[in-house]
């Protein structure tokens, strides 16, 4: 009988067979979601990209040649005081953060980042329910 790899496997598979600069961002990225929203869920979408959901889709974590593009589903909607957000500026819901290879993270903006995702997938989810 085949085991079939859970998402948050595939993700550490994904880690481990970049074993380069694009897979440590990733894992490091991967570190922070989960120490901003520890009921955060992973997924593994679209043939291969990694997914962090809670009530609804946060954000992806895709791996290109250059840049590990981690692309906020609603983006537009969030608060960027620290300028994070420096790839797909120009939609009106997504918006993206490009790391390239050398550059720092600032850790506490992308925590609040994404505990500002978090807030707004519940809180579109309670007013869909009725509870909002």
């Amino acid at each position: 009988m085949e085991q079939t790899e859970s998402p948050s496997e595939k993700i550490d598979a994904r880690i481990a067979e970049l074993a380069d600069w694009r897979g440590e961002t990733l894992a490091r990225l991967r570190a922070l979601v989960r120490e901003a929203d520890p009921d955060v869920v992973e997924e593994w979408k679209w043939r291969g990209v990694p997914v962090w959901s809670h009530a609804g889709i946060l954000c992806t974590g895709e791996t290109y040649k250059a840049v590990v593009k981690m692309t906020f589903a609603k983006g537009a909607s969030l608060p960027d005081p620290k300028g994070l957000f420096n790839a797909s500026l120009d939609g009106n819901t997504r918006r993206a953060i490009d790391v390239r290879e050398g550059d720092r993270i600032d850790a506490e903006a992308l925590k609040a980042l994404v505990r500002e995702a978090v807030a707004l997938n519940v809180a579109a989810r309670a007013k869909r329910s009725g509870k909002g």
